[in-house]
């Protein structure tokens, strides 16, 4: 039973990748030319909010303990708030193809955060990988000044890099938590707490969105980003938790600059250039160091 719960962490870790990376090029396509960042925050999260509701219909509630309350508190305003925040507004102010690069970072701040908290060890193999890993992540933030890279802006990345490390932080803090609880419970909780706090900050921009200007690509685009990758992908993600450490989780966002790389292209919003690939590969080397000392 243990490995089969460990083979649908797995696939559970490839699907919402997957769907991860198909966010870059739509986010890209609307966020700060149709829609401003704090109403896609806000309307993302109303939507997965009504949706962790929605299996109540099948299973029975289970009761959170008080005591527990407070750490839920704190994770929904780290990964429903803070880290949504981050994501969408760098997203606004950077290329698909640079976000999804250094979104591969995640495996570099698990292993620092579990490091911190003291749930794993430096050797020299990790602190190898950690200098080129980040020499990779800060060279391709810092080239996003660049002339050829008209599409990203330097605040953009780094917005980025702050959503991936409030995202290693909950990996590592809040297993525990994770392990606790059924998945549907938690996600319900916290995305429940995190659409009351940000709608008074969402309520006008989201009725300034001019959705007359909306075509059919736009269209499919919005309702994608709203419906699919807040809710379904952190249901897979969490529940991979309950089965490999943070650090193998962390590990599949590997997939992601490839898919989003490609929709990019193939959409037009992006080009691919030969420095970008140069630091990726900085970076991936980097991280493949990490994760390869087990």
């Amino acid at each position: 039973m243990k490995n089969r719960g460990v083979l649908r962490a797995h696939l559970a870790l490839l699907g919402c990748n997957l769907v991860w990376a198909c966010d870059y090029p739509f986010y890209n396509l609307l966020l700060g030319k149709y829609i401003e960042p704090a109403a896609m925050v806000s309307a993302s999260l109303i939507v997965a909010a009504l949706l962790s509701w929605l299996p109540l219909f099948w299973e029975e509630r289970e009761r959170i303990e008080r005591k527990d309350w407070g750490i839920i508190l704190v994770a929904a305003l780290m990964i429903g708030v803070v880290r949504k925040v981050m994501m969408m507004f760098g997203l606004s102010r950077t290329s698909p193809i640079d976000g999804s690069i250094i979104a591969t970072i995640s495996p570099i701040l698990v292993l620092s955060v579990s490091v911190a908290a003291h749930v794993e060890r430096f050797t020299l193999k990790k602190v190898l990988g950690l200098i080129l890993g980040l020499a990779g992540a800060m060279a391709v933030i810092f080239t996003s000044s660049a002339p050829h890279h008209q599409h990203s802006e330097l605040w953009g990345n780094v917005m980025m890099i702050c959503s991936g490390t409030v995202t290693a932080l909950y990996m590592v803090f809040f297993k525990r938590l994770v392990t606790k609880y059924r998945i549907t419970t938690l996600l319900r909780a916290i995305y429940t707490i995190s659409a009351v706090v940000m709608l008074p900050f969402g309520l006008k921009p989201m009725a300034e969105v001019d959705f007359a200007a909306f075509n059919t690509h736009l269209w499919f685009a919005a309702l994608f980003v709203l419906i699919v990758p807040t809710y379904l992908p952190n249901l897979l993600l969490n529940y991979s938790l309950k089965f490999v450490q943070p650090t193998v989780s962390s590990i599949y966002t590997y997939i992601q600059p490839v898919l989003a790389v490609t929709i990019s292209v193939a959409m037009g919003l992006d080009h691919l250039h030969a420095d970008t690939v140069l630091f990726a590969l900085l970076l991936f080397t980097g991280v493949g160091l990490v994760i390869s000392d087990r």
